[in-house]
Parts: structure tokens; C-alpha cells; sequence
């Protein structure tokens, strides 16, 4: 499966990585790559869980992500 990743620079330090369609799994790492790996066993471990408690795994479908430039007043 392939999920739309957001990967954000952190408040303080690093990066912060969630799915959206994955609601509540994020995870966070001292660099981009770091933080995509560590987002992608946190997604491992949430969509087993669900499997393992009969639920369905969300898709990532159905999304369009647009970048829009906003000029400000």
C-alpha cells in the first residue's frame, strides 16, 4: 500500500512525519530520511494492529494535495 506522508521541521529540532490517512500515526527523527523511516515502522506497526483487531486498514485514496501560493495583504 502507499500512504501521502507530511514531513514537517520540528518546533524545536528534527522533523515530525505523519499520515493523514492514518489518523494518530506520527512519528518524528534528527533528519528527513530519519524521520521517513522511523514514520514507516510506526505505519507498519499501526496497520498490523488493526489487522490484528479486525479493523480495516485506511486508504490514501481519494486525495489531491495541492501546494497554493497566498499573497498576503
Amino acid at each position: 500500500m502507499k500512504y501521502t506522508i507530511i514531513i514537517e521541521k520540528g518546533r524545536e529540532s528534527g522533523y515530525v512525519a505523519y499520515a493523514p490517512a492514518l489518523k494518530g500515526c506520527v512519528s518524528q527523527g534528527k533528519t528527513k530520511t530519519e524521520a521517513l523511516k522511523n514514520i514507516k515502522e510506526a505505519m507498519e506497526a499501526y496497520i498490523e494492529a488493526l489487522l490484528e483487531d479486525g479493523l480495516p486498514v485506511p486508504t490514501d485514496v481519494g486525495k489531491d494535495t495541492v501546494e497554493l501560493e497566498v499573497a498576503a495583504k
